[in-house]
Parts: structure tokens; C-alpha cells; sequence
């Protein structure tokens, strides 16, 4: 791995990093450990990062993401979710499915828009916010679907990967099937994973993948 241009920033985006993936406060040794910094230095950026408001401390002194990060993320994904809202918003009318935008926090897929379909007797909610383990799910396996392959990748990503999107059934909500494709930025890697959820079999499956990653391209053009 090349060394990192500033020493003390990469430390710093290393342990926020590791309290988005964790997603609750956790204790400094913890944070220390899992970044492999020594507790005092760990502590120091942790303090710096508190006085900015990126990270808090709770009652019990073990420390989480700060509002901070939260006002970033939002001025960041703005372009991303209105360009999402008007993309799926056709798709999810045509198909009747419940369509979101999905993207990497750490070693979570976490839903950051979704759109729900009008007039028709039900569909399947998908809420903001909603996280589920990288890799688990059409959306997770969509986010690795750029990656280099590897022996380990699961035999759906690399099914996933020779027909351009991700199926899966149940493995996120029971009964539910979903489809995603990744949202592929100018350097290769998947700025985030467009997807439907919808129950039952469908003739379409195959129109429905295809329209799926229409979408997502579309949304990569629309991006900087």
C-alpha cells in the first residue's frame, strides 16, 4: 500500500471510519485496536475530532460519529439523492417496485433514498437509514460487483458480475427479492448501488435487471 501523503489525516479518516462501520460509541482501547494507533495517540485524535464536533463522547466516555459528519454527508450526497429521486422514480412507476439508492459506510450497505410506488394494492418499504452487512442482499453484492475478483467471492457476485446485476431472495427480509446494480464512478469503483425489493416471481425479471442498470448508469452520467 502506497504511504499516505499526511500521517496524521489518514489516522484520523481511519478511526472515522471505523465508528461509522462500528455504529455505536465504542471505548478508546477499542478504537485503538482496531486502527492499530497506540491508546495515547488514539486518544488525542480522538480529542481533536471532538473539538470539531466529528466525533461525541457519551456519559460512559466511549466515543461516536459527531453531528459534524452528518452536515458533511448531507452537503455531499444532495446532487447524489435528487439525481437518484428523478431516476428511479420512472422505474419504480413502470414496475410497481419500491426503488432506493445504496451506498458503502464501512462494511454496511446503508440505504440513502428511496421511492415508493403509487397505486398499486402493496409494495415493500425500504427506509433511509436502513443498513445491512456489505456483500448480503442484491444491493451489497451490487457495491462489490466492480471489486477485482477473488477466490473467496460468493458464487451470486460472480453470477452477479457476468450478467451486469445482482439478484437476491430473502436474505435481507424474508420473502422479499431484490435487484441492484452499482453506480460506477470515473475510477472504477461503485459510488453507490441502485435497487428494487418487490415479493414474488415476476416474467419480467430480466426487463426489470436491465432497467435496473439503465438506471444506474444514467445516475453515474449525472455525477461529477
Amino acid at each position: 500500500m502506497t504511504a499516505p501523503q499526511s500521517q496524521t489525516l489518514d489516522r484520523g479518516l481511519r478511526i472515522l471510519e471505523h465508528l461509522a462501520a462500528a455504529g455505536s460509541p465504542r471505548p478508546v482501547m477499542e478504537v485503538a485496536t482496531a486502527v492499530g494507533l497506540h491508546r495515547s495517540i488514539t486518544y488525542r485524535l480522538l480529542r481533536t475530532l471532538e473539538d470539531r464536533g466529528f466525533v461525541e463522547r457519551d456519559d460512559a466516555g466511549r466515543f461516536g460519529l459527531g453531528l459534524a459528519v452528518s452536515v458533511l454527508a448531507r452537503g455531499v450526497r444532495t446532487s447524489l439523492q435528487a439525481s437518484a429521486t428523478a431516476r428511479l422514480t420512472p422505474l419504480v412507476e413502470r414496475f410497481g417496485c419500491t426503488g432506493f439508492l445504496v451506498v458503502r459506510a464501512g462494511d454496511d450497505a446503508v440505504t440513502l433514498t428511496s421511492v415508493e410506488p403509487r397505486d398499486v394494492p402493496s409494495h415493500v418499504t425500504r427506509r433511509p437509514g436502513t443498513r445491512h452487512p456489505i456483500g448480503r442482499g442484491a444491493p451489497g453484492l451490487a457495491l462489490l460487483m466492480p471489486d477485482p475478483p477473488t477466490d473467496d467471492d460468493r458464487p451470486e457476485l460472480v453470477t452477479a458480475r457476468a450478467i451486469g446485476w445482482a439478484v437476491s431472495e430473502g436474505e435481507i427480509i424474508p420473502g422479499v427479492r431484490s435487484v441492484s446494480a452499482p453506480v460506477v464512478g470515473p475510477d472504477g469503483t461503485a459510488r453507490a448501488a441502485v435497487a428494487v425489493v418487490h415479493t414474488g416471481a415476476r416474467d419480467d425479471a430480466e426487463a426489470l435487471g436491465q432497467a435496473v442498470v439503465d438506471v444506474a448508469r444514467a445516475l453515474a452520467a449525472d455525477l461529477p
